[in-house]
């Protein structure tokens, strides 16, 4: 099917203009400040598909929860809630592979009520670039919420 709308509707925003207005909402942090918050209690949320934490590995002790789940895991008004979701003053740090992503997820999060809700600059390419902890997706260091596929092997061609 191709398309014959060649100007852009009234209204309508690029993913740059989006990406923008999600970032201004959040305060972002680098990866030494998200492995320090972590270590004060907050939850680094990794919102990867299962391959690409297959091939590029994990933070140990983070929570997996891939995109297409987020708000209904942590949303504290939803029944399908994860078990400690039970307030709306979590510090979350969702975390992508660059973090493009991970700006639209948690401004997402910031929609729900979770004003403390923010990502990792650069995501988990610059976690492991500032020689943070991570490991290989087979040592299985994370949490998986439900739902979430496990990562396995990347077959090598």
């Amino acid at each position: 099917m191709v398309s014959r709308l060649t100007t852009k509707p009234p209204g309508a925003r690029t993913i740059e203009e989006i990406l923008a207005g999600a970032r201004a909402r959040l305060r972002r942090l680098p990866p030494r400040d998200a492995f320090d918050a972590a270590a004060d209690g907050a939850v680094l949320v990794d919102i990867r598909p299962a391959a690409q934490r297959a091939e590029q590995g994990e933070i140990p002790g983070s929570t997996v929860i891939e995109r297409n789940h987020l708000e209904w895991r942590l949303d504290p008004a939803c029944d399908a809630r994860l078990p400690w979701v039970c307030g709306y003053d979590h510090q979350i740090i969702v975390f992508c592979v660059d973090g493009y992503t991970s700006s639209l997820a948690a401004a997402s999060l910031h929609d729900l009520g979770l004003a403390r809700a923010t990502d990792m600059i650069g995501g988990f390419r610059a976690w492991t670039a500032a020689g943070l902890p991570h490991a290989p997706a087979s040592a299985r260091t994370v949490v998986l919420a439900p739902g979430t596929a496990a990562a396995s092997p990347v077959p090598r061609a």
